[in-house]
This record gives structure tokens, sequence and C-alpha cells, in this order.
């Protein structure tokens, strides 16, 4: 065979890939044509579409269900007015279609916004049926279906019954009123102070909706919580009224952060005390307003008395004050109050002790449509902490639990870290609150407590960077929150495997590596950066790099990094037992007290909770020294791993894509390597202790270090 030949022939199978070229702003709803057996087992089950009903949502969902047969198969469904053999049915009982399958009982079950697939026998063959009590359900229910044939599932008996594990399933985006983000590493807001015609950011929101929808997000926080008073004004009101329009079909409520000061600052009150009847009347009117403009308005997210954001506190209040104050002023729309126990302030109490502390004496004293709004941990969304005493503390108040979507302590949109086996881990985590069985997440969906209002949420990793996240993989972790939110009983790896099939290829000799790289990349991230417990010890004003050194002259004492690594001659780790803080006993027995023993704590939270000598021994026998060496050293070979099997995989996926994350992942090893010989060199300082011989040098000396984050961060 000629070179020309070959040549010809090598860029003939290379044409797929230079022509389907992507960017990933398609996310996992692409909708690529599947390979052929599979065209013709999903055009054989489903020809035709009887869409039982008219409204928005089912409308929306018979339009995503028609887009997404065409892609996928190359082929479009007949709309038809009754169902028979290859047809596939849509609808609510509202229409006889439904009723006349009987199957109510089956819907029960299913609650608002839960679904039923079921495969029926009918003359000649058999049809497909999405039935929901609601237009929401259809909507969540035709997407499911989808996914199955994204993934190249059967769908030729399906019987599934689905509902939501919490009622409300939020995204809380960190979006400052100018278009930055606080948090935010995709770029700048899509909401806000953008230059674009509306036709081409209502395209996009109307993306956002479908790929929320896709996964059952329901909700979502576009600005701060750190909140500008001025989204209250009528301006912004208008402009949330246009989004909640688009948000609508599917089934998408729009929620606002707002500043507890606003009274004072654009009410032109005297004061925002809540006690103040003018300022009770104040948030009435505001809420009716807002409800002219969007009916379906969700609520208010409020962060208050938390670093430096004004609060009922000022003015000599509880948080329970101004939590019921704001949820009467919603009550007669059926709004919520999240109300958020992120809140710390310099004092004698230690900073993981301070939520705990300020809420617990008010549980069960919150308005019914309040819920309190907890970090999945007690400090600041680490790389890994103890899970909140919060959950399980609180038994008579609705309380929900906060995710960080956006890396804000993991590598920011540089890294791969996903975060899927970070929540399940805390989701899983036992707390005791009834005895066995009492798990986080059923101290928050409503199991445990008997709460009619539940809701989890997470904070965005958002922007208008193409492919939205700023790293490729960072779409799993949306993907994946929402997955976890209907259902937090699903598996990491189960998720990763349909977010890559969906957003990539099917081919398993990609799927597996990749899957594999994703289920070990939360653990190698902590493993470089904060092993062993370890936490806080990235850089104080940018939360990027290593700076286990910084020292802030007149800065608080619990921002600082030392504050939280406590090393020193006699050792390293920081005392929450009952010799130091007392985090231990918010907890219920008996973790309290396989919290307070180093010999029974689990290892990768054992620096979190105790302060221990250079030369502790390990339950593996290693020393403490030697322990935390090989952990970040480990850390720093799986960056090494993932980068080399990313550079085996060209050619399955197109070149651009394949390219960005090759960068991504280079970057990535050279920051796991900063990380390492950051955290190993400075340490060492104070054990005095030598670095494994089998091990390499490090790479960098400290000095070096230390002048090497102003250039790091900018890699963002």
């Amino acid at each position: 065979m000629s070179g020309k030949i070959c040549r010809l022939l090598v860029l003939f199978f290379l044409l797929p890939n230079i022509i389907l070229a992507e960017s990933g702003e398609k996310l996992w709803l692409r909708y690529l044509p599947l390979d052929n057996a599979k065209v013709v087992d999903y055009t054989n089950a489903i020809r035709s579409l009887v869409v039982a009903g008219d409204d928005a949502v089912i409308s929306a969902a018979a339009e995503e269900i028609q887009m997404a047969f065409n892609g996928l198969t190359g082929n479009d469904l007949r709309n038809v007015n009754r169902p028979g053999a290859g047809a596939l049915l849509i609808g609510t009982p509202e229409n006889r279609l439904i009723r006349d399958l009987e199957l109510s009982s089956e819907l029960e079950k299913c609650g608002e916004e839960g679904y039923i697939i079921r495969t029926f026998p009918v003359r000649n063959g058999q049809m497909t049926v999405i039935a929901a009590n609601t237009s929401a359900g259809v909507l969540y229910g035709t997407f499911d279906l989808i996914r199955r044939m994204q993934t190249g599932e059967s769908i030729s008996k399906l019987e599934v019954n689905e509902s939501p594990a919490f009622k409300i399933r939020v995204l809380n985006h960190w979006d400052n009123l100018n278009g930055t983000v606080e948090r935010g590493y995709a770029g700048h807001s899509i909401w806000f102070n953008r230059p674009e015609d509306w036709s081409v950011r209502s395209a996009q929101y109307k993306y956002y909706a479908r790929a929320n929808a896709s996964v059952g997000i329901n909700g979502t926080v576009i600005n701060n919580v750190n909140a500008d008073p001025n989204v209250l004004t009528a301006e912004y009101i208008e402009k949330y009224a246009r989004i909640a329009d688009i948000f609508r079909p599917y089934n998408m409520k729009i929620y606002m952060s707002v500043n507890f000061a606003s009274p004072a600052v654009i009410g032109g009150l005297e004061n925002s005390d809540p006690f103040n009847p003018a300022v009770q009347q104040w948030w009435k009117d505001k809420a009716a307003e807002i409800y002219q403009s969007i009916p379906d308005f969700g609520g208010f997210l409020v962060k208050a008395n938390s670093e430096g954001q004004p609060g009922p506190m000022d003015y000599g209040r509880t948080h329970k004050d101004g939590a019921n104050m704001m949820a009467k002023a919603l009550q007669p729309h059926n709004g919520i109050v999240m109300w958020r126990a992120f809140v710390y302030e310099p004092g004698d109490d230690e900073r993981s002790v301070q939520a705990y502390n300020e809420f617990m004496p008010f549980d069960g004293e919150f308005e019914d449509n309040v819920i309190v709004q907890v970090k999945n941990g007690p400090v600041d969304f680490m790389p890994r902490e103890s899970f909140s005493p919060l959950f399980g503390g609180m038994q008579k108040s609705p309380v929900m639990i906060e995710f960080q979507i956006t890396q804000e302590y993991l590598g920011h949109s540089n890294h791969l870290a996903y975060l899927s086996t970070m929540w399940k881990e805390v989701l899983d985590a036992e707390t005791f609150a009834k005895g066995v069985g009492s798990s986080v997440a059923k101290t928050t969906d409503g199991t445990l407590f008997n709460h009619e209002l539940t809701a989890i949420s997470a904070v965005s990793n958002i922007g208008r960077d193409i492919n939205w996240t700023g790293h490729h993989f960072g779409q799993s972790n949306w993907y994946a929150f929402g997955r976890l939110a209907w259902d937090y009983d699903l598996l990491s790896e189960d998720i990763a495997e349909e977010w890559v099939k969906m957003t990539f290829v099917h081919d398993q000799k990609f799927v597996e590596p990749v899957v594999d790289i994703m289920m070990r990349s939360r653990e190698a991230v902590v493993n470089y950066m904060n092993p062993l417990g370890l936490h806080h010890i990235m850089g104080w004003d940018h939360h990027f790099g290593p700076e286990p050194w910084t020292d802030i002259p007149g800065a608080r004492e619990d921002w600082l990094p030392r504050y939280y690594h406590n090393a020193s001659e006699f050792g390293i780790g920081f005392d929450r037992t009952t010799n130091g803080s007392n985090l231990v006993s918010q907890y219920h027995s008996p973790l309290n007290k396989i919290y307070n023993d180093p010999l029974l704590v689990p290892e990768n939270l054992l620096l979190w909770f105790h302060h221990l000598p250079w030369n502790y021994r390990l339950q593996n026998g290693l020393k403490l020294w030697d322990a935390m060496v090989y952990k970040y050293y480990e850390g720093v070979e799986e960056a090494r791993l993932f980068q080399n099997r990313w550079d085996r995989l060209e050619g399955y996926i197109d070149d651009r894509r394949f390219k960005e994350i090759q960068y991504k992942l280079k970057l990535q090893t050279t920051e796991a390597i900063w990380w390492r010989d950051a955290c190993v060199l400075y340490f060492q300082t104070y054990s005095n202790l030598p670095i494994p011989a089998e091990l390499e040098r490090p790479v960098h000396d400290l000095d070096e270090l230390k002048e090497l984050k102003f250039d790091m961060k900018h890699h963002n």
C-alpha cells in the first residue's frame, strides 16, 4: 500500500473528529448519532409521540424528546393523537389516555415530581408510557428516558418508578451585579452586566434550564449570598422576571439572595431591626412586589451576621428573629427562607463550633417556611472535614445541606476533582441521631424527623467560558450534584459512567479508564493538598496554592493557615477534642467518643480532631511524619497517572477537548508537585525529620515556593 493511500486512510478515520470538534458548550445534552444497532432498537420501540397535555412544561418535554430522538437516531417521531404499537405516550391523569391505564395506585407513590415509565403491551406490539401526577414529573421522566438512550440502555422493557429525595434541589450562584463571580473560575457571570443581546442571553438561559431539568434540579439562586441590596430594586426584579419566564417551562424556580440591611440601605428606613414594624411592613411590601412580577418566585436566601454581613444580631436580635420576620413576609405567597448557618466571627469560640452554638438554641422555633442551610462541614468546604454536627443535631427544624460544586479549595478550574465521591461520603455518614441508620441524608430528606420542607443546594461553578465550567470535567460535578439531589443512593461510579458516555463516547476503552480517573481524583487532590485531616492551609486571600507559612499582621486569627495546622516542634494538627475546642461533644454518641480518641478516629480525619507529635505511631506502624510525606507523594503520583492515562486516549474524542483536558492535567501535575514540595519542606522545618530516602527529592526550595504563589494563582 502506497504512503499516499495510507495518509488518505488516516485522514478518513480522523475526519469525524475533525468535523465534530467540540467546545463543551453542549454539556451532556449533545444528542449525537448512536451506533446502528442502538438506532434499530430504539426506532423499533418508539416511532410516534402522543402528548397527553398542552401546558408549557409538557410542551417542553415533547420538544426535548423530539430533539433527542432525531439527534440520537436520525429519525423524527410522528405526532399522533392516539397511542398504538411503537407509540410514546406522555402525560398526567388529567388526560383520559393516562387515566385509562389505571396507574393511580402507583402514581400515588410518586408525589408531585416523580414519574412512571412503563412498557405496555398493545395490539401488534407495545407502547412506552411516561406518566406523572404533574407536568413536572412528565418532564423529568422524559429526560430519564433520553438519558437511557444516550447511555445505550435497552428501552424495550421498562418498569421505572422514580421520585426525588428532596423537595427543593437548588443551585447557588455567587454572582455579583457587576458581572464578577465570587469563587468563580469559569469567567464572568452569565446573569449580570452582559453586553450581548437578549436573544443571545435567553438562548443560553434556556440551555441552562434544560441542563438543570435533565438532572432534576428545580431551582436556582442567581446572585451572591454576599448580596447587594440593589437586587431588590425594580430594575433587578424585572430582570429576574424575564429569566423566570424562561425557566418556568423547565420547572425551575428562581430565588434571590438578599441583604438583611436592605430596608435601611435602599428603603430609606431608620434601621433594619426585625422588631421594627416599619421594617416588617417593608419586607411584606417587597415580597408582594416580587410576586406581582414572578408568581412562582421561590423565596429568599440569606447570609446574615457572618463575615461582616449585616443581620439581626446588629440590633440585639437573633437568627430566629430575622428569619421568622422574612418568613412571615413570604408566607402569603408560599415562598421560603433559606437561612444560612455559615456564621463565624472573631471571639472565644473556635470557628468549627460556632454554627452549632448559635443555632441549636432555636431548634423548633423557626417558622414552617424557614429551612436552615448548613455547609457540609463545620469550617468551610474543605477538601475533607467532618460533617457538620447540625446534621442530626437540629431535629425540630428542617435543615438543608449546602455543597460546593465550584472548586474553591480543590484547585479551582485547574484540577480534575470528581466530587460525587466527596458528597456521597457526607450524605452516607452516620450521625447516630436516632441510632444506627441515621445518615446525614436521612436527617435532611424528611424521613428521620418528619419534616415537610426539604432541600439540598450546591454552589455553582458556572460562568461565561464556552464550556460553562472552565474545566471540561468540571461539568461532571454539576451533573453529579443533580443526580444525587434526586437520588442520593446512586453510586458515584454509575453517575460518572453516565456522564462520560453522554459527554464523550460509549467506547469502553475510553469510558473505563476515564471513570477510574474520576473515581480516584478527589482523594488524589486531598493527598497532595490536605492529607490526614489537615485543612485550610491554602492562600488566605485567593484560596488557591499552598501557604502553610502565612502570617498576616493584623489579620483575624481564624483566617491564618498556621492557626489551622498548628505546626510546631511539638507536632501538628488541630485539637478539637474535649481537651481542645470540644467540637467532638457536638456529635452524638458513639461518634463523640470515636472522634475524641486518636486510636479510633478515622485516619483521614486524624489531624482534623487531634494535635499529635511528629513521631506518633499510626495504626499501620508509620510515624506521623512519614505517613504525611507518603500521602503528599502519593497524591503527586496519582496526578501523574491521570496525565499519562489521558495521553493514551488520544483519538477517542475530538481533538479540541482532548488537548484542552490534556493541558489541564499537565498543569494539575505541576501544581500537585508545588503543593507537595511546599507542605513537605515547610513542615520539615518543624519536624526536623528526613524525607524517606526512597522518595524523589523536592524540585523546589522553600524560599522559591513562597514566591511561586504569585505566579501560580494566575493560571486561572
